[in-house]
């Protein structure tokens, strides 16, 4: 139990002390290995920049070893007259964002003689010397600390654990600096051993608490070591993919999230004795995949409603024309159980229309309703009333609702239908035809009438700028007008912005997205069980982001992601079923079956 508590602690600890990361932290070692030697590290403003020098015939060479020396690799050409040269144009800030920098020369021939080298070069550069926002540190081979004070005053040292230093010593120390294999066999994969733990936090403890700053050396280079050294509080990350790193400590403010609102979940009764349906809700999380939801199962302290569904399958979304879907096609999928293109909207891959479930179903006297947590032309809502050969037409995509027999359209997107590039108003057109409009969301309660259209952009901005309760409302409006009649219907809502999340790359946007949609969820399967002839089915019309999860605690409700692309990718996406014939949604298929699946329900086959 100790171990397990001291770990969590390490890692419950993270955001806040990756907050204080910067790439000031960042130790640039072999950087002169690197592609551009000085100039990756100094583009980046890292902390740190090392190279190893070697005295031969009177001249400072960069090299890792003796037989790598190559007579046009010095330490002045490739590392003190582009740091002039950068102080020049700079007006003597170390970097243009006034961070300090250290140039930490690691010395591999003879102490003395190769220090005192050194020093003589530096002399000709005083704009290095002088500058305040820049330290020389001596590692590798360094002569006696009882010799220190024979060097200038702007020359400093990298300590090491086993020697003891006077004051006067200990001031010329800028850091402390251990072989990490000789106090811990970890390769960087999983977590340190409850006893290295406690001994490396002993370790920095004592660093700290002489006022140094703390490294290790061979140190792994990979996310994992990042994470477990700066859960420690070492003050430089060694690395040799400086950029890599940098854009991982960049990150960690849209990559981690530490949910403070949790949420109860609902737990199925029924055991549903009928096998068909009479009434259909379809809830997609647009760019949820399995790990958007494991995200937030995480995140809500181990809980979703969704978890609680005990029928699952996976849907394959390749589209006609590509391995990766977009929401057109992954929509037109569902809606119509046909593949298209990319970007095509309910049109087949000639642009022929396809059939809606919606015109189907209402051939069958079903209200069909289409509600969306963002605009109602975008991709997926309009897949389900829409037919068009380009998503982005969304003037014609709204125009073509006209001809649809929705009951009730909820979201965003009144422009599409109030304030048109054609001058039509079809709001006035949707009037006449019977509908109530209302560009107020908050009106929503009052309407009486049982065919309705409420399109109000501020009402679906993210849940992070206050969204609030779009969805549930919606929900409950819409199934509380259908309950009144006798017809079967068909709900098609959108949680929208998980999607949007993941597209920016942003864990807290797609953990409180999908928090949120999480709870329609729960209100749905609620409705289920007093309804027990419907049927709920819960999928996405593809994963976004390629996230995957690097960190987190159930117990405290924080998740630590990483995303692969700032787009959809081809992973299947899991489908949720419950209520009557919810089983035959189990299994591995295409998304053209879950349309298929449903109308055999509805039809009894």
């Amino acid at each position: 139990m100790k171990k397990i508590i001291t770990l969590f602690c390490l890692h419950f600890f993270f955001f806040a002390q990756s907050q204080e990361y910067s790439s000031s932290n960042i130790h640039s070692h072999n950087d002169y290995e690197s592609k551009l030697p000085f100039y990756e590290a100094y583009s980046n403003e890292t902390g740190v920049i090392e190279t190893d020098v070697f005295l031969v015939n009177n001249e400072l060479y960069v090299a890792h070893t003796s037989k790598e020396i190559k007579t046009y690799n010095t330490l002045k050409s490739q590392y003190l007259e582009p740091l002039s040269s950068k102080l020049k144009t700079l007006e003597g800030k170390a970097y243009p964002s006034n961070k300090p920098l250290i140039l930490m020369i690691d010395i591999k021939s003879d102490a003395d003689s190769t220090l005192k080298t050194i020093t003589q070069q530096l002399k000709t550069f005083p704009d290095i010397t002088s500058n305040k926002n820049i330290k020389i540190v001596i590692s590798g081979n360094r002569p006696l600390p009882v010799l220190w004070t024979a060097y200038p005053d702007f020359i400093y040292f990298d300590g090491r654990l086993n020697e003891e230093y006077s004051p006067d010593q200990l001031a010329r120390v800028e850091m402390i600096s251990e072989d990490l294999k000789e106090i811990t066999p970890w390769n960087g994969k999983g977590v340190l051993t409850q006893a290295d733990s406690e001994k490396i936090q002993s370790i920095i403890k004592k660093v700290h608490g002489q006022n140094k700053k703390i490294r290790f050396w061979s140190t792994q280079d990979n996310v994992n070591t990042y994470m477990t050294l700066m859960n420690l509080k070492v003050d430089f990350i060694g690395t040799d993919k400086v950029t890599e790193l940098t854009q991982f400590i960049n990150s960690i403010k849209t990559t981690f999230y530490q949910n403070t609102e949790f949420h109860q979940t609902y737990a199925p009764k029924n055991a549903f004795k009928s096998k068909r349906p009479k009434n259909i809700i379809l809830l997609i999380g647009d760019g949820m995949g399995l790990t958007q939801i494991y995200a937030g199962y995480t995140a809500n302290k181990g809980q979703l409603s969704l978890f609680n569904i005990p029928n699952q399958g996976l849907s394959i979304t390749k589209a006609s024309d590509s391995y990766i879907t977009d929401s057109a096609a992954g929509a037109t999928a569902m809606a119509t159980g046909h593949k298209t293109n990319n970007r095509f909207i309910s049109v087949d891959e000639k642009g022929k229309p396809l059939e809606l479930i919606t015109q189907q179903l209402a051939k069958k006297n079903y209200k069909t309703a289409i509600i969306s947590a963002g605009n109602i032309t975008d991709a997926t809502p309009a897949a389900f009333y829409a037919h068009q050969p380009e998503r982005s037409y969304s003037e014609p995509i709204a125009n073509d609702f006209l001809a649809n027999p929705s009951d009730i359209l909820i979201g965003g997107g009144q422009n599409e239908f109030k304030s048109r590039k054609d001058g039509k108003d079809l709001s006035k057109t949707l009037i006449e035809k019977g509908y109530t409009f209302t560009d107020n969301f908050l009106s929503l309660d009052t309407i009486k009438n049982n065919k309705f259209v409420v399109l109000e952009d501020k009402a679906v901005v993210s849940i992070k700028n206050g969204r609030g309760d779009f969805l549930t409302k919606s929900f409950a409006k819409t199934t509380s007008t259908f309950s009144k009649t006798k017809n079967p219907f068909f709900i098609m809502a959108e949680g929208a912005q998980i999607d949007y999340g993941g597209h920016q790359n942003n864990v807290e946007y797609v953990v409180r997205e999908m928090l949120d949609f999480d709870k329609l969820i729960g209100l749905a399967m609620e409705f289920v069980d007093k309804n027990p002839e419907t049927l709920l089915i819960v999928t996405a019309d593809h994963e976004t982001g390629g996230l995957s999860l690097i960190d987190g605690s159930i117990e405290k409700g924080y998740v630590h992601g990483s995303f692969s692309t700032n787009d959809h990718t081809a992973i299947p996406v899991p489908v949720f079923a419950y209520g009557p014939g919810a089983s035959n949604f189990i299994g591995v298929y295409q998304n053209t079956s879950i349309y298929d699946k449903i109308m055999a329900l509805i039809s009894g086959k």
